[in-house]
């Protein structure tokens, strides 16, 4: 007996499916990577920020019951704030103390658990889901209904990942931010103030990483613990593209949710996490530098 046809119709919802997840995994990659380009460890205190950016816009829309675009700008710009507010009082002191990047893991590690901590004191600690009328579907691909935040996720990761390679490349921000990823000593050395540098890289990664609880929220709902589960995947992401590399967090992202979804088509999506650290671990042995370079 020959083997099964191929159903096109499930290859084609594998694959948006894959796009969608890629693009939330993207995001999460665009910001964790702009700033370990500069600080060189891993910032777990990262995944927090998307449970901070979802549950404030959670408290703005619901409680103040304010406009749509007003919310979702107050939640992205208090997030960055947040995320400028850690580093301002807890990296940068450890940065003068040259502290190891283990002392700025285990850091993070916690910052992370105290603020998910703190939105279940808050919001306590259940499940949360964003009505509104963007999850709608406005497209249909083969029956498969793509919602307006869904497609906001493709179209802002692709917007955001060109516009942070342009302002990388072109300004003298970005001049700054690599010169500091190259030698953040010698950056000092020829007048950058660093740290002024990378706080607003803490600023502007943490924005994006709120924008992207947001999105989160509305498509699969919000809980305090998710922001770890969010940044793992955003991790992995970073380091198949090449950590700390702006589009490589992007190809490295489209590639974990294409092997995660097409992997799991035989079998039950349980096997999505598994096969995701079998991919890390595979690179992690044979390219540990990821596909792309630096910043």
């Amino acid at each position: 007996m020959g083997a099964p046809p191929v159903n096109k119709m499930e290859i084609i919802l594998i694959i948006i499916n894959s796009v969608i997840a890629s693009a939330a995994y993207g995001l999460l990659a665009l910001g964790f990577n702009l700033i370990y380009g500069a600080t060189k460890f891993f910032n777990f205190a990262h995944g927090a920020s998307a449970v901070i950016g979802g549950y404030i816009f959670l408290w703005l829309s619901q409680v103040l019951e304010t406009n749509l675009f007003f919310c979702v700008f107050a939640a992205v710009a208090v997030t960055g704030f947040v995320g400028w507010l850690t580093d301002r009082f807890i990296y940068r002191s450890l940065r003068r103390k040259k502290a190891s990047n283990m002392v700025f893991l285990v850091a993070s590690l916690g910052i992370l658990v105290a603020f998910q901590s703190l939105v279940a004191i808050i919001f306590k600690n259940q499940f949360r889901s964003l009505d509104s009328d963007v999850v709608t579907p406005t497209v249909t691909i083969y029956g498969y209904g793509i919602t307006q935040v869904q497609l906001a996720m493709v179209v802002s990761m692709s917007l955001i990942m060109i516009g942070l390679w342009l302002f990388l490349q072109i300004t003298t921000f970005g001049k700054a931010v690599r010169a500091i990823s190259d030698d953040e000593e010698m950056a000092k050395m020829v007048g950058i103030d660093t740290d002024r540098i990378i706080g607003q890289l803490f600023f502007i990664g943490s924005a994006i990483a709120g924008w992207t609880g947001i999105l989160i929220g509305f498509d699969t709902g919000l809980e305090p613990g998710m922001g770890l589960r969010l940044l793992l995947k955003g991790v992995i992401a970073s380091i198949i593209g090449g950590v700390g590399n702006i589009y490589g967090g992007v190809v490295g992202a489209f590639m974990l949710g294409f092997i995660e979804n097409f992997g799991i088509w035989k079998f039950s999506g349980e096997w999505k996490d598994a096969i995701a650290f079998s991919v890390l671990i595979i690179f992690l042995i044979f390219r540990p530098q990821g596909i792309f370079k630096n910043l």
